[in-house]
């Protein structure tokens, strides 16, 4: 059955909403319709992540087509609650305009904030208030456990900071380092899986603490360094082609031969 669907050269936002209430409707797309928030939450991290990956390339086409599929996932969980009753768009848009409003009253009210700072702490103030966060631990329980586990942490330890509880520099959180690393193969070697696990995620804290300290991003880091590593395993792969290695068989010694040779080039 087809459905009568006016074609524009040029389509806006009310086409795309009545587009995903046809697609959701009766007689819509079967695939469409049998979805919900859990079935769909990945795509909107993965389109999240395709539009951080078109600003990286600095891709301005790639970033237009990219932002549309994070608007679709937008709009297609504001159609499954506005069958609901519960919200719509339209209530989305509104929440979000009265926070831009709220949150910038050197704008739209009288505070002053002359530097990106002072703008950044209103920001932090007014939105302790509006979500009651009494405490600093009300902050940090409000970061979401879905972001990936490092952006979490780094998150975490500068609303740590912001109570004081921080290192006075970056060597403090260095030495932490190594006894967290000490405490790794004091673990290992009790061969207690579940106190390795937990001895393993207090080292990788203690990186991205230092990390922090250090004025480097840890996320974007350990990013940059796997595709270093991308980069140099194609270099020894392709060594080990030219040489007649064959990796999987070789001792590991000779495939650390041919990654320092990698390093170099």
């Amino acid at each position: 059955m087809s459905i009568e669907f006016t074609r524009k050269e040029q389509y806006g936002i009310e086409d795309l909403l009545r587009i995903m209430k046809i697609l959701r409707g009766e007689n819509g797309c079967p695939w469409d319709r049998e979805q919900t928030h859990e079935s769909i939450r990945m795509n909107l991290l993965e389109e999240a992540y395709e539009a951080a990956d078109a600003i990286d390339a600095q891709d301005p086409g790639a970033l237009c087509e990219e932002l549309g599929d994070v608007l679709l996932q937008v709009v297609f969980h504001c159609e499954m609650e506005r069958g609901r009753g519960t919200f719509d768009f339209d209530k989305v848009a509104d929440g979000i305009c009265k926070k831009l409003i709220l949150r910038h009253p050197h704008i739209f009210a009288d505070v002053t904030a002359d530097t990106a700072d002072e703008v950044l702490k209103n920001w932090d103030s007014i939105k302790k208030k509006e979500k009651g966060q009494d405490t600093f631990t009300d902050t940090m329980k409000s970061v979401p456990r879905a972001f990936p586990a490092l952006m979490r942490a780094q998150k975490v330890q500068k609303r740590a900071a912001r109570a004081g509880f921080d290192w006075p520099d970056a060597a403090g959180a260095m030495d932490k380092l190594a006894e967290e690393r000490g405490e790794v193969l004091m673990a290992a070697e009790s061969g207690n899986q579940a106190q390795l696990a937990e001895e393993v995620g207090d080292l990788l804290f203690s990186a991205v603490n230092a990390a922090r300290l250090y004025g480097v991003d840890a996320e974007e880091a350990l990013a940059a360094a796997t595709d270093k590593f991308i980069a140099r395993f194609e270099q020894v792969e392709r060594l080990a082609g030219e040489r007649g290695v064959d990796m999987p068989g070789a001792p590991l010694s000779e495939l650390d031969k041919l990654w320092d040779e990698a390093k170099k080039k």
